[in-house]
């Protein structure tokens, strides 16, 4: 019994640190579940989806990013007027308040990782550096769910994070071949 114990405790201890992988911090922002989608196999782009928590006193902005899976990681935002999606760049960044959580999830801010050099499989960790315009950059993974997942099944506690069980209407629309007319066809 003692020895099961003792194996028991070592299993526990490896995978508590893969428990908190998920959550970044670079200078005063938190970086919470970064996750994105399985694209279809012609895909030219992904998206990529995060929750940023600026801890700090004064403002910052998520200014884009770079990976090694993409060409390049632009900040988008994503709006359906009249039933019309339209996506469009975030060219100044996105601002991140002091003291304020800022998300970024399917139908509305998200990255979108442009030129994909393959396609984004199910279970795969897509490595993205994050550019800041004051903390500077830091490296996440992308915790690749399925294609068309309308969010990434954190258990309860994603559910802390404020990660709903259904998308917004749209959700989906902010991946490759969903882009409707509105995104002018700039990927």
């Amino acid at each position: 019994m003692r020895t099961f114990s003792r194996l028991l405790a070592a299993v526990v201890l490896l995978a508590a640190p893969s428990a908190f992988a998920h959550d970044y911090k670079v200078g005063d922002i938190e970086i919470g579940h970064p996750w994105t989608r399985a694209t279809p196999p012609a895909a030219r782009a992904g998206g990529g989806y995060l929750t940023l928590t600026n801890r700090g006193q004064t403002a910052d902005r998520l200014m884009g990013g770079s990976s090694s899976a993409s060409g390049r990681v632009e900040v988008h935002t994503m709006e359906v007027t009249d039933g019309v999606m339209k996506m469009r760049e975030l060219a100044d960044g996105l601002a991140l308040p002091p003291g304020e959580t800022v998300k970024l999830e399917p139908g509305s801010f998200h990255l979108m990782l442009i030129d994909l050099k393959e396609p984004i499989r199910e279970g795969a960790k897509i490595p993205v550096t994050l550019r800041f315009e004051h903390a500077g950059t830091v490296d996440v993974e992308l915790a690749a769910g399925a294609l068309g997942a309308p969010a990434m099944d954190h258990g309860a506690h994603g559910a802390q994070h404020g990660h709903a069980a259904q998308a917004p209407a749209g959700a989906g629309d902010d991946e490759p071949g969903n882009h409707g007319s509105g995104h002018g066809g700039k990927h």
